[in-house]
């Protein structure tokens, strides 16, 4: 009998499963911007990259527009809206670093927005432009070692909007990796989530400067 039960409870359960990430249906967004030099020294580079040519000059490039629950988020959404064309992909590479990049984050984040891919992308370049990128981080010249929060205060300063809980800063192996902002579906900066704000604690972050 308890055997039964736990089967009964499991095929109950699927529906819930299944409509637990539905387009559309989220909180808010965290706009992931990536420090580049930071990901072409842990991964990048051995994987030969584009986005780690000299020539592409690449500091702050955007990882993902992601929706988020107040708790959580949601992934790999099944949509019926149009998936971006590969020439839409390729265009993102400018400010995405690849055009793989781009693709992933549409398959796992932006078919659960409820746009379309054309639309997704759209939004997304425009929460790239929304927000100033520290000027400042461009003009170092060797590697520094600084707290994970002289980043977070310079994209303070530089962007008047945002309250120190609206946006995190996240370290990866001893380096400075991301900056993470909060915003409302209009775009407008807001609160972040609780699973969200955890700001890397690290007094001594190697941050490298753009090649």
């Amino acid at each position: 009998m308890p055997v039964i039960l736990l089967v009964l409870f499991s095929l109950l359960s699927l529906p819930a499963l299944a409509q637990s990430d539905r387009a559309g249906e989220f909180d808010y967004y965290v706009l992931s911007l990536s420090w580049s030099p930071t990901w072409c020294a842990l991964e990048g580079d051995a994987r030969r990259s584009p986005q780690c040519d000299e020539a592409r000059d690449h500091g702050w490039v955007l990882h993902g527009l992601w929706p988020q629950y107040h708790r959580g988020f949601p992934a790999h959404c099944q949509t019926a809206e149009r998936p971006p064309s590969r020439q839409m992909t390729n265009a993102m590479a400018d400010i995405m670093g690849t055009s793989g990049l781009a693709w992933y984050q549409w398959k796992k984040h932006g078919a659960c927005t409820g746009l379309s891919g054309p639309d997704y992308y759209a939004l997304a370049r425009q929460a790239y432009d929304s927000v100033t990128r520290p000027p400042v981080f461009r003009n170092l010249s060797k590697p520094v070692k600084l707290p994970a929060s002289v980043i977070e205060e310079a994209f303070l300063k530089a962007n008047p909007g945002l309250e120190p809980d609206m946006l995190t800063i996240t370290c990866r192996e001893g380096r400075i990796q991301e900056a993470r902002l909060c915003l409302s579906k209009d775009l407008t900066p807001v609160p972040c989530g609780r699973d969200v704000v955890r700001d890397c604690r690290k007094k001594d972050a190697l941050f490298d400067p753009v090649r």
